[in-house]
């Protein structure tokens, strides 16, 4: 799976504090907030897990169980890149998604009746958030096995019909707290300071990526919030109904929705990754995105003339995957380098090639999704 990594070991700046681990944020939150949190929230008598980080992760995570009670995932925010009418604009999201029959796990108001607390300790500050817990499991905890008894394609088709309904009801969204859009974060001119020098033509590319992307159509049809991170690690799976609880929104935006529908292109080419052939895995990503595109269908429209875009937004995936790499190591204060899976994005991008390379030569089925280490 393609992925930013969350870095368990780096130190990355805290809110209103001085650099801070994740780590360390753990021995804070079983000292202190955890207690406090269990005060705004409710949460006393709970048992607190803390929820293993995983790739893509921004926040120090734990399931809240309580006998005779629903389980719960309290999240606390340390990273410095966040204000708090931008958690606002998220959970106000999610919310909103959840009261108009969206499947998200929602967001669960303080004792206060605050979606999100801060609490300021030794000199930093942490916003906590608590939301229900996702009825099922991931895939990955189910060995990618999929329900007994139903098809693949049941999945594949949940997959589009779930994130229809939210692009159905994105359209008539109107925040209070209004989200960052897409091109905020995504300019030439940050893009341009952020990246080393030595990635020129990487640099050139993405101009000319981001140029088009600019000159496209925003209306309500076509753009809005999206969740900017749909795939199989932020949804649970009922697997005696098939139902699909989308979770984790942090990273939604205001954008276009064939950024997700391009998200959920790339998460199929998991079920096929170890194919050798190359026809054979483009055969199966026809089958997989038709299905799930009925699936999306379902419950919104999208014209053909918008899924013609879809290869310009698989390589807009790309480059968000590139920019958080080094937003990473530049948050950590690391040198630039690049790993194998690093090197085949900035490859994918340099070199124009479409669909993540999948059915292109530069694509390997030992060493799925890895390229020669680009020196930087």
């Amino acid at each position: 799976m393609l992925g930013v990594k969350f870095w368990v070991g780096r130190t990355i700046k805290a809110f209103g504090g001085d650099p801070i681990t994740y780590n360390e944020v753990v021995k804070v939150a079983d000292a202190h907030l955890l207690a406090t949190a269990a005060e705004l929230y409710g949460l006393e008598g709970c048992e607190f897990r803390l929820v293993q980080a995983h790739d893509g992760g921004r926040h120090v995570v734990y399931t809240c169980e309580k006998e005779g009670a629903d389980a719960k995932i309290l999240r606390i925010a340390f990273l410095n890149d966040r204000s708090r009418e931008d958690y606002l604009g998220e959970l106000e999201y999610v919310r909103y998604l959840f009261e108009h029959g969206g499947s998200v796990a929602n967001v669960i108001s303080s004792r206060n009746g605050n979606l999100i607390e801060e609490i300021s300790y030794q000199s930093h500050n942490y916003f906590i958030c608590l939301f229900t817990q996702a009825k099922g499991k991931g895939l990955a905890e189910n060995h990618y096995q999929y329900r007994e008894g139903a098809p693949l394609t049941e999945y594949y088709f949940n997959c589009g019909k779930v994130l229809g309904k939210l692009h159905q009801l994105a359209k008539d969204y109107k925040p209070v707290h209004p989200r960052y859009e897409f091109t905020d974060r995504f300019n030439v001119e940050y893009i341009g300071k952020l990246l080393p020098d030595s990635l020129s033509l990487l640099k050139e590319r993405l101009a000319e990526l981001l140029h088009t992307l600019e000159g496209l159509d925003r209306s309500r049809e076509s753009f809005g919030m999206i969740h900017f991170d749909y795939n199989d690690g932020n949804y649970k799976i009922d697997f005696d109904t098939g139902q699909i609880t989308v979770y984790d929104f942090d990273n939604s935006c205001f954008g276009w929705y064939m950024y997700d529908l391009a998200d959920l292109w790339r998460s199929g080419t998991g079920w096929v990754a170890a194919e050798p052939d190359a026809g054979k895995r483009k055969a199966f990503m026809e089958d997989y995105f038709r299905t799930a595109l009925e699936g999306y269908r379902s419950e919104t429209r999208v014209d053909d003339a918008l899924l013609e875009q879809l290869p310009l937004f698989i390589q807009a995936v790309l480059m968000e995957n590139i920019v958080s790499e080094f937003e990473g190591m530049r948050n950590s204060s690391e040198e630039p380098e690049c790993d194998e899976e690093l090197s085949y994005l900035i490859k994918c991008l340099e070199d124009d090639i479409p669909y993540v390379g999948f059915f292109d030569e530069i694509y390997s089925s030992e060493e799925p999704f890895e390229y020669e280490t680009r020196h930087i």
